[in-house]
């Protein structure tokens, strides 16, 4: 007993338990202190929003790197598809619904050009392409002024089904309805911890302690995040998930902590203080807390190796509300049993004064201790087979594993696309429409090449051939009749640099023969094996 008696003297969950216990309200004041530092801190530098440089990843992270720095990257494009209700197109209809919509979107500011309506191989269908100004991040600000727009030209032409799809309206079709369904869980997540509380413990006082525990600690992580953000960029899901997982461990630990502080004070029968108790329950519940907490974060820093900003996002917000739940658990929170152990104690002693009975703190409703309680009728069932057929129960249990793990046999993994999107976001419906009547433009492809001037003619041989191998691939569609020499995304279209500068300052730039240049070549299919 001595020898584990200096182990826990050693423990630093234990000295600060202890310390925390002995000057409880300086502990909760440090502890608010910190609080307001954290979040006063992350309001002042402000949140670090990812960019699309941040989004590059591998291969066609570098390509976007180079096709940007040469200034030949891919604007985003919005569709306006323009069709009839049923039977076939109107001409004079379609005609004019194409004029009134090249007309309101090239005098929009987010609008970089609008080009030539494309018609779909069984002439159904009308298309036309809108470029956006700006960089892919900012798709989703530009868009709702073509939406408004797009939405003027249908009601314009009521003939007429006129609908927008596009990167950008899939997106924020996406973002929105993640959006909703965060704020719905963020909604629900107070209230049923709550009720959840209320139910378990009956009283305010006891609801309030985990609750407040954490709170705190999500506003002192949302702090946190802010500041982190400057160096790993936030990407909108990570407040989310620290305000998720945050009140999830900070709930737990505290619930973990007050359990063994109730079992050492019923087994305590009254003749240790409530410091004590405390300092006790610190030596078990406390050390769990930190182990617990550091396997959390040590496994989660594993997202950290896939070297993408969303799951670096993830891993932030989640390693540093698990952080900060472990310091309230250890530092706070005995701090606040103290002084609950002693508001207790103090009643206690009112009622023993006044000849009253009293329930000592500890004992449930039925007089039995927390620490002595037995099984309920339920785990009772339960551990029944095990305990009479621990052989045959393993069996079955093992069966019953196995069988639940069978549809993972089947199970599809891929990257999840526009393909996996729910079809209630309304861009995603005039996106398979667009697929049903453009097929080509399923996937796009991207080569980008740097090279010196003096390479020119290699290049182009390089490109050429790429081409030839391209056309002769199984995997690469053939490009449909309507698209044939019309210049749309089915078209290989090669621009330089040069271009780029030019189209932009009216005049070629000159170049000495070490500078480089970057190319592009698009294609529409498939990607190169």
């Amino acid at each position: 007993m001595r020898g584990r008696g200096r182990a826990e003297e050693r423990s630093v969950t234990v000295r600060v338990a202890r310390w925390s216990a002995l000057h409880p309200w300086r502990a909760m004041l440090g502890w608010l202190v910190f609080v307001a530092l954290c979040l006063g801190g992350g309001i002042a530098v402000g949140l670090n929003s990812a960019t699309s440089e941040d989004f590059r990843v591998g291969e066609a992270g570098r390509a976007e790197a180079l096709a940007a720095e040469g200034g030949v990257q891919l604007r985003p494009t919005e569709q306006v598809l323009i069709r009839a209700a049923s039977g076939p197109l109107d001409e004079a209809a379609a005609d004019a619904a194409v004029k009134d919509v090249t007309a309101r979107m090239k005098a929009l500011p987010e609008v970089a050009s609008v080009a030539e309506p494309v018609r779909s191989a069984d002439g159904r269908v009308l298309r036309v392409q809108v470029e956006l100004n700006g960089p892919e991040q900012e798709d989703q600000d530009h868009v709702p002024p073509l939406q408004a727009q797009t939405e003027k030209v249908a009601k314009a032409h009521p003939g007429l089904v006129i609908e927008e799809t596009g990167d950008a309206s899939v997106s924020k079709g996406v973002s929105d309805q993640r959006g909703e369904d965060l704020a719905f869980s963020e909604a629900i997540t107070l209230p049923i911890t709550l009720i959840t509380l209320a139910v378990v413990f009956g009283s305010v006082v006891m609801v309030g302690v985990p609750m407040l525990l954490a709170i705190t600690s999500i506003m002192a992580t949302m702090g946190l995040a802010m500041v982190a953000s400057h160096l790993l960029p936030d990407t909108g899901v990570g407040m989310s998930m620290i305000l998720l997982i945050g009140m999830a461990v900070g709930v737990y630990y505290t619930l973990f902590y007050l359990k063994r502080e109730r079992e050492e004070r019923a087994r305590a029968g009254g003749r240790l203080t409530s410091e004590a108790l405390v300092e006790a329950a610190a030596a078990t519940a406390g050390r769990a807390i930190v182990v617990s907490g550091l396997a959390v974060i040590v496994s989660t820093t594993a997202l950290f190796l896939a070297r993408d900003v969303i799951f670096d996002s993830l891993a932030t917000g989640t390693i540093l509300v698990v952080a900060v739940a472990v310091v309230s658990s250890v530092t706070v929170l005995p701090a606040l049993l103290v002084m609950l152990g002693r508001r207790t104690e103090r009643r206690a002693a009112k009622r023993v004064a006044q000849g009253k009975s009293v329930r000592a703190y500890g004992e449930n409703r039925l007089g039995r201790a927390y620490g002595e309680k037995g099984p309920g009728r339920v785990w009772h069932a339960l551990l029944t087979p095990a305990r009479k057929h621990p052989a045959l129960t393993l069996g079955v249990s093992v069966l019953v594993m196995l069988g639940l793990a069978l549809p993972a046999l089947e199970m599809n993994l891929k990257n999840p696309a526009r393909d996996s999107f729910s079809r209630e976001i309304p861009a995603m419906k005039g996106y398979d429409r667009l697929l049903a009547a453009f097929p080509e433009l399923r996937v796009r492809h991207l080569v980008v090449v740097r090279a010196k001037v003096s390479q020119v003619d290699e290049v182009r041989q390089a490109l050429r051939e790429l081409d030839r191998a391209a056309k002769a691939d199984p995997l690469f569609t053939a490009r449909s009749a309507g698209e044939q020499g019309s210049g749309g995304s089915g078209t290989q279209v090669l621009r330089s640099s040069d271009e780029q500068r030019a189209r932009g300052s009216g005049t070629p730039a000159a170049h000495s023969s070490e500078e480089q240049r970057t190319g592009r070549l698009r294609y529409a299919g498939p990607p190169l094996l």
